[in-house]
């Protein structure tokens, strides 16, 4: 049976939600964050890098989301959450699959690490080093989260609510993380009401819940 190394409070609750979407047994081997928010050193034991998530189906072995989300549509898949071949539906398909960890994320976390600076230094510094993460932010990440904000939410517009070809895929699986990142660290204004649209239409699917029962209690890092 495919197994999913499943760290709380992070991106592998995306591939428990699509192996729901998909209908596919599997199971769940859970690990918890430390107080550093860091994963167990038991992680390293599955994958040299000791990230999640990572799966182990037939004999493989396959971390990164967007790998593991292309190998379960190409091989569970059957044509299902995937637009067709060649149309201008795949090609958003594929943008969008590969900018949720190439674009987006990296920002995010660039995000959270200025977030959280201060509270990492010695009491006397924090009023220092609060100032210059807030500037940093005020300068570097949020004018840029903004921008993307604004190209998610247009996208979201013009494709009926999802992000390739007007129906919900993989792609939009993938581009959750993101907008629930964006909308606990950034917040949501009414300029961005397509991105709170998308985040009540996927949190209200019966396999997104059920993905949650799986997982367990899940609140992104604030």
């Amino acid at each position: 049976m495919l197994t999913v190394h499943h760290l709380n409070n992070s991106r592998s609750q995306r591939v428990l939600w699509l192996l729901e979407e998909l209908g596919l047994p599997y199971q769940v081997v859970r690990y918890q964050r430390g107080p550093d928010m860091r994963a167990p050193a038991e992680l390293q034991k599955v994958h040299p890098l000791g990230k999640s998530p990572v799966i182990e189906d037939q004999g493989r072995l396959l971390a990164e989301t967007g790998a593991i989300v292309e190998y379960l549509i190409e091989t569970y898949g059957q044509g299902r959450l995937i637009p067709p071949a060649a149309s201008e539906a795949r090609r958003a398909y594929t943008y969008w699959l590969h900018y949720a960890e190439g674009s987006a994320m990296p920002l995010l976390l660039l995000k959270l690490v200025f977030m959280r600076l201060p509270t990492g230094v010695p009491f006397l510094l924090r009023p220092i080093i609060g100032a210059v993460a807030a500037k940093a932010q005020a300068r570097l990440t949020d004018p840029q989260l903004a921008t993307h904000m604004r190209c998610w939410a247009n996208a979201l517009q013009a494709g009926n609510g999802w992000f390739a070809g007007g129906e919900f895929s993989a792609a939009d699986v993938m581009m959750s993380f993101p907008l629930e990142a964006a909308a606990a660290r950034m917040g949501l204004r009414p300029e961005h009401q397509p991105i709170a649209d998308f985040l009540g239409r996927i949190h209200a699917r019966a396999a997104y819940k059920r993905a949650l029962e799986q997982g367990g209690p899940y609140e992104l890092l604030r």
